[in-house]
Protein backbone atom coordinates (compact mmCIF):
# COMPACT_ATOMS: atom_id res chain seq x y z
CA UNK A 1 0.00 0.00 0.00
CA UNK A 2 0.74 3.46 -0.64
CA UNK A 3 3.03 4.58 2.81
CA UNK A 4 1.21 8.08 2.49
CA UNK A 5 -2.37 6.27 2.69
CA UNK A 6 -3.65 5.42 5.90
CA UNK A 7 -5.89 2.38 6.16
CA UNK A 8 -8.75 3.61 7.95
CA UNK A 9 -10.33 6.65 9.28
CA UNK A 10 -12.71 5.43 12.55
CA UNK A 11 -12.26 2.56 14.83
CA UNK A 12 -16.44 2.30 14.22
CA UNK A 13 -15.76 -1.09 11.97
CA UNK A 14 -16.58 -1.73 9.41
CA UNK A 15 -16.08 1.24 7.95
CA UNK A 16 -16.23 1.88 3.85
CA UNK A 17 -15.03 4.59 1.55
CA UNK A 18 -16.74 6.29 -0.99
CA UNK A 19 -16.13 8.15 -3.92
CA UNK A 20 -17.46 9.00 -7.72
CA UNK A 21 -16.42 8.96 -11.22
CA UNK A 22 -17.72 11.55 -13.77
CA UNK A 23 -19.29 14.08 -12.48
CA UNK A 24 -17.40 16.94 -14.65
CA UNK A 25 -18.45 14.81 -18.11
CA UNK A 26 -20.96 16.33 -20.67
CA UNK A 27 -22.38 12.60 -21.19
CA UNK A 28 -23.50 9.70 -19.87
CA UNK A 29 -24.08 8.37 -15.88
CA UNK A 30 -22.33 9.34 -12.75
CA UNK A 31 -20.84 6.61 -11.36
CA UNK A 32 -19.98 5.80 -7.63
CA UNK A 33 -18.63 3.36 -5.77
CA UNK A 34 -18.57 1.87 -1.97
CA UNK A 35 -15.42 -0.68 -0.37
CA UNK A 36 -14.77 -2.07 2.96
CA UNK A 37 -11.49 -3.40 2.76
CA UNK A 38 -10.15 -6.34 4.81
CA UNK A 39 -7.63 -5.49 7.80
CA UNK A 40 -6.05 -8.50 7.47
CA UNK A 41 -5.62 -8.24 3.19
CA UNK A 42 -4.24 -5.03 2.32
CA UNK A 43 -3.75 -4.28 -1.15
CA UNK A 44 -0.66 -3.09 -2.14
CA UNK A 45 -0.47 0.54 -4.34
CA UNK A 46 -3.79 1.91 -3.61
CA UNK A 47 -4.17 5.55 -4.78
CA UNK A 48 -6.08 8.08 -6.06
CA UNK A 49 -7.60 6.58 -9.41
CA UNK A 50 -6.21 10.17 -11.20
CA UNK A 51 -2.80 8.79 -10.12
CA UNK A 52 -2.79 5.94 -11.84
CA UNK A 53 -2.31 4.32 -15.21
CA UNK A 54 -5.42 2.56 -17.32
CA UNK A 55 -3.46 -0.18 -16.97
CA UNK A 56 -2.95 -0.31 -13.29
CA UNK A 57 -6.59 0.83 -12.44
CA UNK A 58 -7.62 -2.45 -14.12
CA UNK A 59 -4.98 -4.62 -12.37
CA UNK A 60 -6.16 -2.88 -8.82
CA UNK A 61 -9.89 -3.26 -9.71
CA UNK A 62 -9.37 -7.24 -9.92
CA UNK A 63 -7.60 -6.86 -6.21
CA UNK A 64 -10.14 -5.06 -5.36
CA UNK A 65 -13.10 -7.81 -6.21
CA UNK A 66 -10.69 -10.55 -5.02
CA UNK A 67 -9.54 -9.04 -1.60
CA UNK A 68 -12.05 -6.38 0.02
CA UNK A 69 -14.48 -7.50 2.08
CA UNK A 70 -17.47 -6.09 -0.13
CA UNK A 71 -17.74 -3.81 -2.64
CA UNK A 72 -20.85 -2.02 -4.17
CA UNK A 73 -21.27 0.16 -7.41
CA UNK A 74 -24.12 3.16 -7.32
CA UNK A 75 -25.42 4.53 -10.81
CA UNK A 76 -27.39 7.96 -11.61
CA UNK A 77 -28.13 8.19 -15.55
CA UNK A 78 -27.85 11.64 -16.93
CA UNK A 79 -31.62 12.19 -16.87
CA UNK A 80 -31.38 12.00 -13.49
CA UNK A 81 -28.34 14.50 -13.21
CA UNK A 82 -30.09 16.98 -15.20
CA UNK A 83 -33.66 16.70 -13.09
CA UNK A 84 -31.66 17.00 -9.64
CA UNK A 85 -28.23 18.56 -10.63
CA UNK A 86 -24.63 16.68 -10.34
CA UNK A 87 -24.34 17.03 -6.59
CA UNK A 88 -27.47 15.33 -5.81
CA UNK A 89 -26.99 12.60 -8.10
CA UNK A 90 -23.13 11.93 -6.92
CA UNK A 91 -24.81 11.37 -3.89
CA UNK A 92 -27.61 9.78 -5.08
CA UNK A 93 -24.97 6.94 -6.75
CA UNK A 94 -23.19 6.92 -3.27
CA UNK A 95 -26.17 6.06 -1.63
CA UNK A 96 -27.29 3.15 -4.23
CA UNK A 97 -23.22 1.82 -4.15
CA UNK A 98 -24.01 1.91 -0.18
CA UNK A 99 -26.90 -0.23 -0.99
CA UNK A 100 -25.32 -2.93 -2.97
CA UNK A 101 -22.69 -3.37 -0.48
CA UNK A 102 -23.03 -7.15 0.90
CA UNK A 103 -22.16 -5.67 4.22
CA UNK A 104 -23.81 -2.64 5.94
CA UNK A 105 -21.24 -0.29 7.45
CA UNK A 106 -20.98 1.13 10.70
CA UNK A 107 -19.19 4.11 9.56
CA UNK A 108 -18.05 5.95 6.06
CA UNK A 109 -15.84 7.95 4.26
CA UNK A 110 -16.59 10.12 1.31
CA UNK A 111 -14.13 12.03 -0.90
CA UNK A 112 -14.75 15.29 -1.07
CA UNK A 113 -16.74 17.91 0.83
CA UNK A 114 -20.52 17.32 0.27
CA UNK A 115 -22.38 14.43 1.13
CA UNK A 116 -25.98 13.42 2.76
CA UNK A 117 -26.83 11.26 5.83
CA UNK A 118 -26.98 7.85 4.85
CA UNK A 119 -29.16 5.82 7.12
CA UNK A 120 -28.23 7.20 10.12
CA UNK A 121 -24.98 5.67 10.10
CA UNK A 122 -21.93 8.39 11.02
CA UNK A 123 -19.80 9.35 8.19
CA UNK A 124 -17.07 12.15 7.45
CA UNK A 125 -16.59 13.80 4.57
CA UNK A 126 -12.58 14.05 3.56
CA UNK A 127 -11.11 16.64 0.80
CA UNK A 128 -8.67 14.73 -1.30
CA UNK A 129 -9.55 11.73 0.61
CA UNK A 130 -8.77 9.26 -2.41
CA UNK A 131 -5.43 10.21 -1.95
CA UNK A 132 -5.45 9.87 1.88
CA UNK A 133 -7.34 6.64 2.70
CA UNK A 134 -7.34 3.42 1.24
CA UNK A 135 -11.09 2.42 1.20
CA UNK A 136 -11.83 5.90 -0.45
CA UNK A 137 -8.90 5.28 -3.01
CA UNK A 138 -10.05 1.99 -4.02
CA UNK A 139 -13.42 3.34 -4.19
CA UNK A 140 -12.51 5.59 -6.52
CA UNK A 141 -10.90 2.99 -8.85
CA UNK A 142 -13.69 1.27 -9.15
CA UNK A 143 -15.93 4.41 -9.81
CA UNK A 144 -13.70 5.06 -12.34
CA UNK A 145 -12.95 1.51 -14.16
CA UNK A 146 -16.80 1.12 -14.20
CA UNK A 147 -17.53 4.38 -15.38
CA UNK A 148 -15.08 3.67 -18.56
CA UNK A 149 -16.20 0.33 -19.36
CA UNK A 150 -20.00 1.89 -19.55
CA UNK A 151 -18.92 4.84 -21.93
CA UNK A 152 -16.67 2.65 -23.84
CA UNK A 153 -19.89 0.29 -24.17
CA UNK A 154 -22.18 3.59 -24.98
CA UNK A 155 -19.52 4.67 -27.25
CA UNK A 156 -20.47 2.00 -29.66
CA UNK A 157 -24.00 3.15 -29.64
CA UNK A 158 -22.83 7.10 -30.69
CA UNK A 159 -18.92 6.33 -32.39
CA UNK A 160 -19.02 10.20 -33.25
CA UNK A 161 -17.68 11.62 -30.11
CA UNK A 162 -15.00 9.45 -28.74
CA UNK A 163 -16.19 8.71 -25.87
CA UNK A 164 -13.93 5.81 -26.02
CA UNK A 165 -10.87 7.88 -25.41
CA UNK A 166 -12.56 11.10 -23.80
CA UNK A 167 -14.99 9.22 -21.36
CA UNK A 168 -17.52 11.68 -22.45
CA UNK A 169 -15.01 14.54 -20.56
CA UNK A 170 -15.55 18.11 -22.18
CA UNK A 171 -12.00 18.22 -23.87
CA UNK A 172 -11.70 19.59 -27.75
CA UNK A 173 -12.53 16.68 -29.88
CA UNK A 174 -15.67 15.49 -27.78
CA UNK A 175 -16.86 19.50 -28.06
CA UNK A 176 -15.78 19.60 -31.51
CA UNK A 177 -18.15 16.64 -32.59
CA UNK A 178 -21.08 17.92 -30.48
CA UNK A 179 -20.47 21.09 -32.95
CA UNK A 180 -20.84 19.12 -35.91
CA UNK A 181 -23.06 16.41 -34.90
CA UNK A 182 -25.35 18.12 -32.47
CA UNK A 183 -25.85 16.63 -28.70
CA UNK A 184 -27.34 13.07 -28.66
CA UNK A 185 -29.88 10.91 -26.21
CA UNK A 186 -27.05 10.67 -23.77
CA UNK A 187 -25.83 14.27 -23.11
CA UNK A 188 -26.53 15.80 -19.73
CA UNK A 189 -29.13 19.10 -21.22
CA UNK A 190 -27.94 20.98 -18.04
CA UNK A 191 -24.63 21.29 -18.88
CA UNK A 192 -22.28 23.55 -20.72
CA UNK A 193 -21.98 21.27 -23.76
CA UNK A 194 -20.25 24.33 -26.17
CA UNK A 195 -18.44 27.47 -25.47
CA UNK A 196 -21.23 29.04 -27.11
CA UNK A 197 -23.83 27.68 -25.96
CA UNK A 198 -25.73 30.58 -24.74
CA UNK A 199 -26.38 31.22 -28.48
CA UNK A 200 -27.24 28.05 -29.71
CA UNK A 201 -30.39 26.16 -29.64
CA UNK A 202 -29.36 22.96 -28.73
CA UNK A 203 -32.07 21.04 -27.95
CA UNK A 204 -35.80 21.11 -28.51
Amino acid sequence: MNSLILPFQSEQWPEAGCDEAGRGCLAGPVVAAAVILDPANPIAALNDSKQLSAKKRMELRHQIHKHALAFGIGIADHNEIDQINILNASILAMHRAIDNLSQKPNFIIVDGNRFKNYQNIEHKCIIKGDSKFASIAAASILAKTERDLIMSELSELYPEYGWHKNQGYPTKTHRLAITNFGPCPLHRKTFKLLETQVSLKLFD
